[in-house]
């Protein structure tokens, strides 16, 4: 079977994990944790970078840090992992999900404006498969409205829009490196701060809510409890591993790229033929290829190819449920204006093996098994 993914290793994941054990502080905050967060800032010149245990804690922090309250209302897709509406349920804002742009799967920046109410103080947007949203219209729109804005960017590391590093456009920005992106620790993430005034009250909630990271720099001769927070700092020993991985980022992203325009170039003429939609770059997108989908004709069609290829001994997968028709997602939130898009495109979308790493028989056999399916229909 040729697995839809494959989790990195670049070499010398073992080596710093030894080194980390060696130290004698496996805990966070240390020797690697602290390269991490030092290489995304200068990688991606953001002023603060916090690591945290998950894309998901980072999305915690982050909504922590924008004091909602319950009547609060945050605007976010639809189309997107639990995680985004997750992190703002934590405070009892309400939800208010928005219809996608189809040719990105991306939030539409138009439903965005339509959503907004007295009471909306939020706005969550996820870059989808490592593309950008229209950044432009999206800043335009928070400003005029003061709106705080979080980048879920879990999918977006190394990926880029007019030259802007995915997760720095926003108030803060949150990355993922579960063992599903394009760089992993294993479970992990950070959140990417670009609005200094938040700096000294997340290291507070990163700490449980102590001021221990300043008694850590010396600021201080003894910390102690100043604010609610929770317990966010990875271990040691998954930094060590993520690491690693850094060092060796433009390799990786090369790699995956390779991957990514192999499939658009032998799939290109079923686009032409109309057999199937291939993604969809806009002007000023640098995509990370951090997946690469084809869509159907409709949700039949896809349920026969996955089948087909899984007998062929290819892994093809779907992507999300719409949120706001999910049990959770009908109980917390509400959906702003017409589900035109979401669902009907969520049900077309079929993702391909991309991972590290992968040979070139394995994407030349999955691209096969594709035209052999659309072949014989």
């Amino acid at each position: 079977m040729i697995n839809f993914n494959i989790p990195p290793v670049t070499g010398n994941e073992l080596q710093y994990i030894q080194k980390a054990i060696g130290n004698r502080k496996i805990c966070g905050d240390g020797e690697f944790t602290k390269k991490c967060s030092q290489w995304m800032e200068e990688r991606f010149k953001v002023q603060k970078v916090l690591m945290t245990t998950s894309g998901t804690s980072a999305l915690d922090l982050a909504v922590m840090l924008c004091d909602l309250k319950e009547g609060d209302e945050v605007i976010l897709p639809s189309f997107t992992f639990s995680s985004t509406a997750t992190a703002p349920l934590l405070s009892q804002a309400s939800l208010v999900f928005v219809d996608l742009d189809p040719k990105t799967m991306n939030i539409d920046p138009e439903r965005i404006r339509e959503a907004i109410t007295d009471k909306t103080k939020v706005v969550i947007i996820m870059h989808y498969g490592g593309i950008s949203c229209d950044m432009d219209k999206i800043m335009d729109i928070v400003k005029e409205h003061n709106l705080i804005l979080i980048e879920d960017a879990a999918q977006g590391v190394m990926a880029s829009f007019k030259g802007k590093a995915l997760g720095t456009f926003g108030d803060f920005g949150c990355y993922s490196f579960h063992e599903t992106k394009n760089y992993s620790m294993g479970e992990g993430g950070a959140l990417l701060i670009n609005n200094p005034q938040y700096n000294e009250r997340a290291e507070i909630l990163r700490e449980k809510g102590t001021d221990r990271t300043k008694f850590n720099r010396g600021q201080v001769d003894k910390y102690t409890w100043v604010d609610r927070g929770d317990s966010f700092l990875p271990s040691e020993l998954n930094t060590a591993y993520l690491f690693a991985q850094l060092e060796q980022a433009d390799q990786i992203n090369e790699d995956r790229k390779n991957t990514w325009n192999f499939y658009y170039s032998q799939l290109e003429d079923l686009q032409a033929k109309r057999q199937i939609e291939l993604p969809y770059l806009p002007e000023g997108a640098q995509h990370n290829a951090h997946l690469f989908y084809i869509k159907t004709k409709d949700l039949e069609e896809r349920s026969q190819l996955i089948q087909f290829a899984r007998e062929q001994g290819v892994q093809l997968v779907f992507h999300y449920i719409p949120l706001h028709s999910a049990p959770a997602g009908l109980k917390y939130g509400r959906m702003s204006g017409e589900d035109q898009f979401t669902t009907v495109e969520s049900e077309r979308l079929v993702r391909l093996p991309m991972y590290y790493g992968m040979t070139s028989e394995d994407a030349k056999k999955t691209v096969s098994v594709i035209r052999e399916f659309y072949e014989n229909r």
